[in-house]
């Protein structure tokens, strides 16, 4: 039944427009024309640009790929590095009513050929240097639909000149209208991004992000970092991953500025942060091992205060004491692809400071509460949908709901509906509810490892294991045995120059939890990851088994 409040109230241009991220760069580039945006490289011929121009080259992308027929629902693929071209495919692609699939770029050609398919991407940007993977892909395709190819050069890149497409991307965009006349989306709803889950278990899903979900993911991330206007941004996550947690669209919301970051290695990393001033950056916790393990040298005149964000693991208390060393402000943060990147964060309380470092790397470690612009996040049982009693014990499956969850999976109706069964998001994580309303995980489902019927959490024994002074990374999946049915088996990761035996860590481990729970293998590699940093435990997982497989033969 209507209201008065119903009644002669109408919604029109002048009292509603679709919350997009669209809007901030439009708004950076007026108000602050002449703000640096973008830094690529260092020294005298590093490049730099203003808001202006970046929009004014985002328009022109845009105009270039409307002459091409590329319009509302059409995917426009894009396969580079942190470099300009990307920043600015994050506006220009949507600016056409059009859908960012960013690609990552350790994928193989088959899977993108998959990708490509899947997502029916009528262009792709690509930097040369993944140019002779990228025709391979092309080569591989089933989809008999055309594909423009467009290749990125960039002058940072000296690994050679192969080239995959028809035209160079700065010819391209001189195509197009620096004063294009774009438009917002016709609804909120409308789709803006394609991420690929990484696919560790069959094909990857799509999902597809909307421009409602991506603003409210971009204002949460300047609200839980309290980022300021022209915050200097290095660009150590990668913008292919889940679009960079949101943040091409958080740092044009501050007239930031991207400090482009083409690969991330120690070196680079300290050198821009020298130089750029930079105030802040994101990333898995083995990029910030590297800094903190990196030799001091190496460090000098890096500047404190820098706010950095992780998540992943949870941060070891030997991460925040290295960190803090450094000046840096490290801030906890949790979230999948399916939630825009980050969507709980665990906030610092000033009582907290008095604590000695066990004690805050604990706290530290939860992955805390509900992002500001994120409807709500609970603990809940997968069966009943009950919320767990919230008494840090009691485990139960972390579940989303709200603005920063994704719209479903591309062309997969039945998956869509299960992982939003009951009105949530169904994360798959295993976590327990503490009574001051903070959430910790303890493992993903497929993580948990079942030894003589007892649930032992792989994350409770890599936290062990990282207290450990010559770790710098460590994993633990489930060996089979034919006793116990399964057993915790750590890969462990040193620090350089650092030594230590098998037996040394499992006494290690003896000191902080049951026995039952310790490792009953550990072996010393280069641990696998993904180009994001983070752990690639299906590959240790073959590697336990194929262990058993060795001792059989």
């Amino acid at each position: 039944m209507s209201s008065i409040y119903d009644q002669g109230l109408p919604k029109t241009p002048a009292n509603y427009a679709p919350i997009s991220p669209l809007s901030f760069i439009e708004r950076s580039a007026s108000v602050y024309p002449d703000q640096l945006a973008v830094i690529h490289g260092t020294g005298p011929s590093a490049l730099r640009r203003t808001w202006a121009e970046v929009y004014a080259r985002c328009r022109q992308l845009a105009s270039a790929l409307s002459k091409d027929g590329i319009g509302k629902g059409d995917t426009v693929a894009v396969m580079m590095p942190n470099t300009p071209p990307m920043v600015e495919a994050h506006f220009g692609v949507p600016m056409t009513g059009a859908v960012l699939n960013t690609l990552n770029t350790r994928l193989d050609p088959e899977m993108i050929a998959y990708m490509l398919d899947h997502g029916e991407a009528k262009v792709i940007i690509v930097d040369t240097e993944f140019a002779s993977v990228v025709s391979k892909a092309i080569g591989l395709r089933t989809n008999t639909q055309p594909i423009k190819v467009i290749d990125a050069s960039d002058v940072l890149y000296t690994g050679g000149n192969d080239t995959a497409g028809e035209i160079e991307y700065e010819d391209y965009i001189a195509g197009g209208d620096p004063d294009y006349a774009w438009e917002l989306p016709g609804d909120e709803w409308d789709a803006i991004a394609l991420n690929y889950t990484s696919g560790t278990t069959g094909k990857p899903k799509g999902v597809v992000y909307h421009h409602r979900g991506a603003a409210a993911a971009a204002i949460s991330n300047i609200l839980e970092w309290d980022m300021p206007h022209h915050a200097v941004y290095l660009w150590t996550l990668p913008m292919f991953h889940c679009n960079g947690w949101c943040f091409p669209w958080a740092v044009a919301a501050r007239a930031g500025v991207n400090v482009c970051l083409r690969r991330v290695e120690v070196q680079a990393i300290c050198n821009a942060m020298r130089e750029h001033g930079v105030t802040h950056y994101c990333g898995a916790p083995i990029v910030h091992s590297l800094l903190v393990n990196a030799p001091q040298s190496m460090k000098e005149g890096i500047p404190s205060g820098v706010k950095a964000m992780v998540a992943g693991a949870a941060p070891p208390a030997s991460m925040i004491e290295g960190m803090e060393r450094l000046g840096f402000d490290l801030l906890h943060v949790y979230g999948l692809t399916e939630t825009y990147g980050p969507a709980t964060v665990c906030p610092k309380h000033d009582s907290w400071n008095d604590l000695d470092i066990g004690e805050r790397a604990r706290l530290n470690s939860r992955q805390g509460v509900a992002y500001h612009l994120e409807r709500g996040i609970a603990v809940m049982d997968g069966e009943t949908m009950q919320p767990v009693p919230a008494d840090g014990e009691t485990m139960g499956e972390i579940m989303f709901r709200g603005n920063i969850a994704m719209k479903g999976y591309l062309k997969n109706p039945e998956a869509t509906q299960e992982a939003l069964r009951g009105g949530w998001f169904h994360s798959g994580d295993l976590a327990v509810m503490y009574p001051d309303g903070y959430v910790k995980i303890k493992d993903r489902n497929k993580d948990i490892i079942i030894s003589g019927g007892e649930n032992i959490s792989s994350i409770e024994i890599e936290d062990v294991l990282y207290r450990h002074p010559a770790v710098l990374a460590a994993a633990v999946v489930a060996r089979p045995d034919d006793k116990w049915g399964e057993t915790p088996c750590a890969f462990l990761e040193l620090k350089a120059d650092a030594e230590v035996t098998s037996d040394e860590i499992i006494a290690h481990c003896k000191k902080h939890m049951a026995n039952f729970k310790v490792p009953k293998t550990v072996l010393f590699c280069e641990l696998p990851k993904t180009s994001t940093g983070k752990i690639q435990k299906f590959e240790l997982r073959k590697r336990a088994e194929a262990l058993n497989a060795t001792v059989a033969q």
